[in-house]
């Protein structure tokens, strides 16, 4: 590697300077010689915070910003949380590498400590992801769910301040906040299941970049990297962004990745759910297969249902 600086780009959130020092902090154990720097850009997702992300369409609204820096040759890699990222990626652009996996389960906090077993109608609980609203009306068609934006932090202090009794966000961001006493319990994935890819930080490069892939290369994990591709590959089939009810969940269990996944209507009445097991280089055409036999199964009605509403 020639000596140059590694500009990594990154969006300015506290959660997301925390992921991109993260690669860089691997990066410099990895290869001691280079030179690294975070560079941060501000993208749609940040900016727009007075609408619901299901309003205004979020494929690529946290990363198009940073993507166009990439392709521009403003920085030479880009750190993203992967259940933002959208399945097709721009062209000249390409997943590198993954780092190991963080906490996958959502989890519920409340203003007083209350679990989620014990809300009521008269409770508000927010949240901006359908795919957390639909569970959440399946286990309680009776919930009071209201719309949230912003980063962790005023999210928080949106329920401190009466916006809402509790919130459901992704334990990763929690727990890499150094926030976890904030937590009154997980939701384990048969009451949320997970987003696709949650808890994973992922590096994207340009094609053909090969001195950058050789650095990202030597610090994807690939346990994670197997799994959460496969999850992808779920999602691809499904046609499914972050704004539709679609959840999937894989751990490796005695050397195979089992994966658990799921489609519901919005209204949580309707779910379709299948499991598959597969060695980890099969692992993604076998998610695809489990996509395809949901879709046969009703969930190809379910998400037409969904866009006709849009």
């Amino acid at each position: 590697m020639h000596k140059r600086t590694i500009k990594i780009g990154t969006r300015g959130s506290q959660l997301a300077l925390w992921q991109a020092r993260e690669v860089e902090k691997e990066l410099q154990i990895a290869h001691p010689h280079i030179e690294t720097e975070i560079v941060v850009i501000k993208t749609k997702g940040d900016i727009i915070l007075d609408v619901a992300l299901s309003k205004i369409g979020d494929k690529g609204l946290f990363t198009k910003e940073i993507e166009l820096a990439l392709l521009n040759g403003d920085i030479h890699m880009a750190v993203h949380s992967l259940k933002d990222m959208p399945t097709e990626l721009p062209k000249d652009l390409m997943l590198a590498g993954v780092l190991k996996r963080g906490e996958v389960r959502d989890v519920f906090i409340s203003r007083d400590g209350k679990p989620l077993s014990e809300f009521t109608p008269n409770d508000k609980i927010a949240t901006s992801s359908l795919r957390r609203q639909a569970q959440l009306l399946h286990y309680n068609p009776a919930f009071n769910i209201v719309d949230i934006r912003g980063n962790v932090n005023s999210r928080i202090e949106k329920m401190n301040n009466g916006h809402c009794d509790a919130l459901i966000m992704a334990g990763a961001g929690i727990t890499r906040l150094g926030l976890e006493h904030l937590i009154t319990h997980y939701l384990e994935p048969d009451i949320m299941m997970p987003a696709v890819s949650q808890g994973a930080v992922t590096i994207e490069i340009r094609e053909g970049d090969e001195e950058v892939y050789q650095l990202v290369d030597s610090i994807n994990h690939l346990p994670t990297w197997y799994q959460v591709m496969a999850e992808r590959a779920f999602l691809r089939t499904m046609e499914g962004g972050c704004q539709v009810p679609v959840a999937c969940y894989s751990e490796f269990i005695d050397d195979k990745i089992k994966m658990n996944a799921m489609v519901a209507s919005l209204d949580g009445k309707e779910i379709i759910s299948d499991v598959m097991e597969a060695d980890s280089q099969e692992a993604a055409e076998k998610a695809i297969m489990m996509a395809f036999s949901m879709l046969d199964a009703g969930a190809d009605k379910i998400m037409e249902s969904i866009r006709s509403d849009e």
